[in-house]
């Protein structure tokens, strides 16, 4: 029963930390997908550059949503490094975009409006998922434990032992 507890609580934790991670992402690619076309079909700018500068401005709207709200529990290590990391790992997610559309525009020649933003969705898709994983895993930390407190330890012969590391 204890294990399908945690396991439930588990899940019920990720779920949430998702839909927090989610509706900030939802701000951010508006963010970025109306930054993008703004800036590429309203200012004339290239697609390259403009699908870098909306990047940026979501990644920096992204970051302080995702640090002081879906991972503020989590264990802060330094707001520099977070922040070198974090710009790093969406440096990685806004290759993978550019990739995709600089192949659409320059390799297969589509430069309309909805192929443009097709692969540019596309691209966002797969540096999200990116994105996801690598925040948990390197950026925002799961808090450590407490080292001096006491664990309870399994079951033996009916009594709870405790043990202090």
């Amino acid at each position: 029963m204890r294990f399908l507890r945690h396991a439930y609580e588990r899940f019920a934790d990720l779920l949430h930390e998702l839909a927090k991670f989610g509706t900030v992402g939802a701000f951010a690619f508006v963010i970025d997908v109306g930054g993008f076309n703004l800036l590429q079909y309203g200012l004339q700018w290239g697609t390259l550059t403009s699908k870098v500068v909306a990047t940026a401005v979501a990644t920096t709207f992204a970051y302080f949503g995702n640090r002081y709200w879906t991972y503020r529990h989590r264990e802060q290590s330094g707001l520099t490094r977070e922040y070198f990391l974090f710009f790093l790992l969406n440096g990685v997610a806004l290759l993978i975009g550019l990739l995709i559309v600089g192949f659409t525009r320059y390799t297969l020649g589509l430069t309309d409006p909805v192929s443009i933003n097709v692969a540019n969705l596309f691209g966002i898709g797969l540096g999200t998922l990116f994105r996801f994983f690598s925040y948990k895993k390197w950026v925002f930390l799961a808090a450590t434990e407490d080292l001096d407190t006491p664990r309870e330890l399994p079951e033996t012969d009916g009594a709870r032992t405790r043990e202090t590391r």
